[in-house]
């Protein structure tokens, strides 16, 4: 499954783990976007192929995106692909190696003619499977093939009406506390339309969700704010950062808005249950559950065909479909811990005429620690803030991230990093190619001091730097 991508943007093409690169490696200014290679100040840049990584490609290797406004006058051939992104032709299958994974861009679901139709078939197959089952059931029930009086469940009379308050830490206590926060976005602009999801932030109407969901409405569209008890209002664009796929709207004309409880990201386990609210395919406030997959996931979504963004992800199994970007992950005492974003759908998942499936159970969430901070940025200063720190960067051949040239005055300079330098870990983290380095670099805010380990075990501690992101 991928979202919608109204704005009519290329998706990235996402390259499986132990896939062998299809050029060679370029690199990128940290500190300035360019189409060939990630880098470590988390602005621009795609990933650039590498051996025993995954990779985000470049827009000449793009394939047909479904749902991008160019599919209504275009017919492509349709690969396996990692949300917006397809496969490359070829290479491997995403499970055939280990390693980070590396997504396309996420977009929110684009509105269809054809959508209620499909939907209201899907209803009448439903209808006559249960119609079918409950004839059978009756028919058992009230025959007798011995003559004596029949049982007929119809007459029994109702249990009595459930009471009392909901269990805590249960789906449906946390579906009670976060459904009235959140907010399906149905969105236009001159480039597309269609929806997706979101939370309220504030009782004044500031409201959080994915920049894929709102961007074709940044230059002049138009947002429409759909609430669960019916309420509806006009929102408009505060500020958005592709870099990180965090976008903040604020709807005017309603009042009353119940603003989310944020938990905390940094503290997840793997194994943890969770819940995830949105409108998938239009259905809005459907809650679905799972648990943490896993953490600290290296996943690579293209912006518009210049920019990618790169998170260290929180994976999860809890059923994400077209429609649910932008929506709250949440931890069983109704907390937000992360915002659903992109999902993995495999070829033997997509639908007919090219469409991609649904959920398979591995999706995607950006923590709620690194939003939180994009938010508060976007809402006091209207401009999001990437943590750099200003140098080349590509995956060594041997792992690792390698760094390339390094920019004048910027934080590695001055931190005495070379060209060369092959990074290994951060802090704790291990970093095994490019994208895991940028990732963590984006998890960490400007003036944050982490220590990279260099191969051959040397640790260099070095101050991030902080840069305002213009969006695209």
């Amino acid at each position: 499954m991928t979202e919608n991508d109204p704005s009519g943007q290329d998706a990235e093409k996402a390259r499986p783990a132990g896939a062998q690169p299809d050029a060679e490696p370029s690199a990128s200014w940290a500190a300035q976007p360019a189409p060939q290679q990630p880098d470590a100040t988390g602005l621009g840049g795609h990933a650039t192929p590498h051996t025993g990584a995954q990779q985000a490609y470049t827009p000449e290797q793009q394939q047909y995106n479904p749902w991008s406004p160019q599919a209504q006058s275009q017919e492509h051939q349709t690969q396996g692909h990692y949300a917006q992104g397809h496969q490359v032709p070829g290479q491997q299958t995403p499970f055939t190696q280990p390693g980070p994974s590396v997504y396309a861009v996420p977009q929110q679901r684009q509105a269809q003619k054809s959508t209620s139709g499909k939907l209201l078939a899907g209803v009448a197959a439903i209808a006559l499977v249960v119609g079918g089952v409950a004839g059978g059931t009756v028919g058992y029930l009230t025959g007798d093939a011995s003559g004596g009086s029949s049982v007929n469940a119809l007459d029994a009379p109702k249990p009595a009406q459930q009471t009392g308050n909901l269990p805590a830490g249960s789906v449906e206590a946390v579906a009670q506390k976060l459904s009235p926060s959140v907010v399906e976005l149905q969105v236009s602009g001159r480039s597309g339309a269609g929806e997706g999801s979101g939370f309220v932030l504030s009782t004044d109407g500031y409201v959080l969700t994915n920049n894929h969901v709102v961007e074709v409405a940044a230059g002049g569209g138009q947002i429409q704010a759909v609430f669960q008890d019916g309420k509806k209002g006009t929102a408009t664009v505060v500020g958005r950062d592709p870099t990180t796929d965090i976008a903040v709207v604020k709807v005017s004309g309603v009042s009353g808005l119940t603003p989310v409880e944020l938990g905390r990201s940094d503290d997840l386990r793997v194994g943890q249950p969770v819940v995830a609210i949105g409108s998938p395919f239009e259905l809005t406030g459907t809650v679905t559950s799972g648990i943490v997959s896993a953490l600290n996931r290296p996943v690579s979504a293209g912006g518009n065909g210049d920019q990618t963004t790169v998170m260290s992800a929180v994976q999860t199994d809890a059923a994400i479909n077209p429609g649910n970007s932008g929506g709250p992950l949440a931890n069983m005492a109704g907390q937000v811990i992360g915002i659903n974003s992109a999902i993995y759908s495999p070829k033997s998942a997509q639908g007919q005429g090219g469409e991609s499936g649904g959920n398979v159970g591995i999706g995607f969430a950006i923590p709620i620690d690194q939003a939180r901070r994009t938010a508060d940025d976007i809402i006091n200063t209207g401009q999001a803030t990437q943590t750099f720190i200003g140098a080349r960067v590509q995956t060594a051949p041997t792992g690792g991230a390698q760094l390339g040239e390094i920019s004048p005055g910027s934080p590695a300079e001055k931190a005495g990093l070379k060209s060369g330098d092959v990074v290994t870990k951060l802090d704790d983290r291990p970093i095994p190619n490019a994208d895991a380095l940028v990732a963590e670099i984006r998890t960490r805010a400007p003036n944050d001091k982490v220590k990279f380990t260099l191969s051959g075990d040397k640790v260099i501690e070095v101050t991030l730097g902080g840069q305002p992101v213009t969006p695209n």
